[in-house]
């Protein structure tokens, strides 16, 4: 008898709590959205999945000694963002943005979303129940960006706690992207500004796209040395794919690499969505925030576009192409795209939007570092 009670003891359906139930339906929940709206399904399958892995009771998986907590001290460290920047700059062509220079301000622009989001939550501390440091609020911030690696890393040093939360926040909205962005475009221009074509893009040389990554890294170096990190890798990889002479670090980079950090970086983020610290009323603040920082950070790029076209009439830009000043690369400048082809179908404004779209790449990690030099 005493045996069958030990073996019941041992059991998941003896030790199962509520929220351990809740949080499995919760990673189920990502896992349907990744697998059947395929919603970011590179990050949100792993961390759906981790994050039902973290919640079996007894098993221990994400506890201390278990195979997940040693994979999370590759976030705890850092290193799993950083070398997902790496596969991001190995993928990333400058050329659009080296031949239209100014788009550095759309992608700039778009970045008043992390800074709104920072004061968002902050002004939350005003509603029973929440409770959010500079801290935290600083690495909430981050999610306005519309970069998931930079959010990661950010919460990880900042705000560990609430990493679950900021995660799920961010690549959630990330897969958003083509819902959230089109009615805000629309809302923002006329359709006279829909309709504007931009000239063909000069051709940028091989040497520039190769000494671009250095004199990035230096200016980081002198100016903000907090973002380096970031930047620094993110500059590796892509001087990896320019300088034509290390192709097989370049294909590593961008998929064997990249896509195994992937799965780690995943499960890792899975592994903190646990009942204790995901089911809390910050949770749904950070929510809330990731929605309207992506919103602000749209509407930013598309009215930065609209002032340069007040301040540069003989030379206009399309003011979509500012919403792809958020760095969901290259989702944003697709939706650029494609609203911009409901109004005239001839008019092709991708190459163009990819310009902001890299810059929003760069603006996020520089934010970043501000946000890292300020708190820290």
């Amino acid at each position: 008898m005493d045996g069958l009670i030990q073996l019941w003891a041992s059991t998941g359906l003896s030790n199962f709590q509520s929220g351990q139930v809740v949080m499995m339906m919760v990673g189920f929940g990502l896992l349907y959205l990744a697998i059947k709206k395929e919603f970011e399904p590179l990050l949100l399958l792993p961390i759906g999945f981790g994050a039902v892995l973290s919640n079996i009771p007894v098993a221990g998986i994400a506890e201390e000694g278990g195979l997940l907590s040693y994979l999370y001290l590759g976030i705890k460290s850092g290193i799993f963002p950083l070398l997902i920047f790496m596969g991001v700059g190995a993928m990333t062509d400058f050329g659009p943005m080296l031949a239209n220079p100014k788009t550095l301000l759309l992608g700039a622009a778009a970045q008043f979303g992390i800074f709104g989001t920072l004061f968002g939550a902050l002004a939350l501390n005003l509603l029973p129940g929440i409770h959010f440091t500079f801290k935290d609020a600083a690495a909430i911030a981050i999610i306005g960006g519309a970069d998931g690696p930079t959010s990661i890393y950010v919460a990880s040093k900042l705000a560990p706690e609430l990493l679950g939360a900021i995660a799920v926040a961010a690549y959630s909205y990330m897969a958003l992207v083509p819902l959230i962005q089109p009615p805000i475009m629309r809302a923002l221009t006329t359709e006279d500004e829909r309709l504007i074509e931009m000239a063909q893009l000069r051709h940028v040389s091989r040497l520039e796209k190769i000494i671009f990554p250095g004199i990035l890294l230096l200016l980081t170096a002198m100016l903000l040395p907090s973002a380096a990190p970031l930047i620094g890798m993110f500059c590796l990889g892509n001087l990896v794919r320019e300088c034509g002479v290390v192709e097989r670090l370049s294909k590593t980079a961008q998929n064997e690499l990249i896509n195994v950090v992937t799965i780690f970086l995943g499960l890792s983020v899975g592994s903190k969505l646990s009942a204790d610290q995901f089911l809390r009323p910050e949770t749904l603040g950070i929510l809330g925030l990731g929605a309207v920082a992506f919103s602000f950070g749209t509407a930013s790029g598309v009215l930065m576009a609209k002032l340069m076209n007040v301040i540069s009439p003989l030379n206009k830009i399309n003011p979509l192409i500012g919403a792809a000043g958020v760095s969901a690369v290259p989702m944003s400048a697709r939706v650029a795209n494609k609203v911009g082809q409901e109004s005239n179908p001839h008019n092709f404004l991708l190459m163009h939007a990819m310009g902001p779209n890299v810059a929003g790449v760069i603006g996020s990690a520089v934010a970043a570092g501000v946000l890292l030099a300020l708190v820290q």
